[in-house]
């Protein structure tokens, strides 16, 4: 006789595992109330059921009883450990690790438990799930050699090649569980950060980043993608490259491999994206900016054009990665001055008939005055 698995689903009690601590700690988790997610799937078991989570306050509540009666299991709620048990109707012998849940990811943020254990929030790869799992003296932790690790010496950024869980799982949004078994691979670096541009090359998407979350002026870095590459939202729902936009906040996983090179250029691992962050231009603001643009170009430069005046592209950029040349003291103290506070500007390109040998014609505009700051660079 097959031997059908025993879910036990625990109630999301207020400080069940820390879990608000442990999401909020990220900076990007937006909380939702009485919000019915239809597009969010529900399995037990692998199967796939018919129930839809209501998120209150970022928790995800289903209708326990009614649904899983439906299909055949046997519900009980034990008061004294608050919990609620689905069982089928015949059980087999005592679960082994066969009914554990394995997840591969890297770690998102660490906290430490009332109880002292260590909780990790692991950002999932491929279909795998966002959980948080807690570490504690009965979990085995190990680094890819097998050599055991202290739960101390875990922190963000680090590749977890393995995580073993279950079978308890908590049913929040992420999930929760106790780790059974955490294997711990290469360290990567972190980087709270702001998106300066995002373009597709030959070989992928190249994310260039820059100025941390807390304002200060830092390095730009340059992000190549690769085929392990995962984009997620402040929910963490899968992200298309080019829905990123400048302005975005992001957190960045990458490394530890940088060039030397001025930016340094890195491969991306994982990207966390703020989309209620991104800084946009209207139509009306691109065809104002267009204008502003033409009327700086001389008769010499614009007998070069290749482009017309409507044709011109209008992209929205950090200023510290923006690549402007200013010509005035005026102008380098305005650009200076928008560096400083994490501004951007607005840069207006025109083909030109000397592309191949110098690229395009670019011009730089504070984005709120609309002051000319400059001429981009050319080859």
């Amino acid at each position: 006789m097959m031997n059908k698995k025993k879910v036990i689903i625990v109630a999301t009690l207020a400080g069940l595992m820390a879990t608000t601590a442990a999401v909020e700690a990220s900076g990007f988790m937006k909380k939702v109330q009485g919000l019915l997610r239809s597009d969010v799937t529900v399995t037990v078991n692998g199967e796939q059921t018919s129930m839809k989570p209501v998120f209150i306050n970022g928790q995800a509540y289903l209708p326990a009883k009614s649904e899983a009666a439906a299909l055949g299991y046997d519900v009980t709620y034990n008061a004294r450990d608050k919990r609620l048990e689905l069982n089928t109707h015949e059980e087999g012998p005592g679960q082994g690790e066969q009914d554990l849940m394995r997840m591969q990811g890297i770690i998102e943020t660490v906290t430490t438990g009332s109880d002292g254990s260590t909780i990790i929030t692991v950002l999932g790869r491929g279909s795998s799930n966002w959980m948080v799992l807690t570490i504690d003296k009965d979990t085995v932790l190990t680094d890819s050699d097998g050599k055991k690790l202290d739960p101390k010496s875990l922190k963000p950024g680090q590749d977890i090649q393995e995580a073993q869980y279950g079978p308890i799982v908590a049913m929040s949004y992420p999930g929760q569980s106790h780790a059974v078994k955490v294997i711990v691979g290469s360290d990567h670096l972190v980087k709270d950060a702001v998106i300066q541009s995002v373009k597709k090359t030959d070989d992928g998407w190249q994310v260039t980043v820059n100025n941390s979350a807390n304002g200060e002026s830092a390095t730009a870095v340059v992000l190549n993608s690769g085929k392990e590459t995962q984009v997620v939202d402040q929910e963490r729902q899968p992200l298309e490259f080019s829905q990123l936009k400048a302005g975005m906040k992001v957190r960045a996983y990458y490394g530890p491999i940088m060039t030397k090179s001025l930016p340094p250029i890195s491969p991306l691992f994982y990207l966390v994206a703020d989309t209620t962050t991104a800084a946009t231009l209207s139509p009306e603001q691109v065809k104002e900016f267009q204008t502003l643009s033409w009327n700086k170009l001389t008769d010499d430069q614009k007998s070069h054009l290749k482009s017309k005046k409507d044709e011109a592209e209008v992209t929205l950029t950090g200023a510290a990665d923006s690549g402007i040349l200013t010509s005035t003291d005026e102008q380098k103290k305005a650009l200076a001055d928008l560096q400083a506070k994490g501004g951007h500007i607005v840069i207006v390109s025109y083909s030109t008939d000397q592309d191949a040998l110098l690229g395009p014609l670019s011009l730089g505009f504070d984005s709120e005055t609309k002051t000319f700051l400059g001429f981009r660079a050319r080859r």
